[in-house]
């Protein structure tokens, strides 16, 4: 997922895709613990994309809008 998909995003958007990504990570890791994945590189990615939506969060919470919708 884009920074400018991100963006776009309401607030509630937002916050439901971020605890979708951290349960898809959750099972890559499990998947990657018990068999090796065919591209390890989902993990690293949906790290990313977590990471991307709590910088998002944040911005939105410093500047006042995440309350505001």
């Amino acid at each position: 997922m884009k920074n400018s998909e991100i963006i776009q995003l309401t607030n509630k958007e937002l916050i439901e895709r971020m605890d979708e990504e951290k349960a898809i990570l959750t099972k890559l890791k499990l998947n990657h613990a018990v068999s090796p994945l065919d591209n390890p590189h989902k993990i690293s990615n949906s790290r990313r994309n977590i990471a991307r939506m709590k910088t998002e969060i944040r911005q939105r919470e410093m500047s006042g809008t995440l309350n505001n919708e």
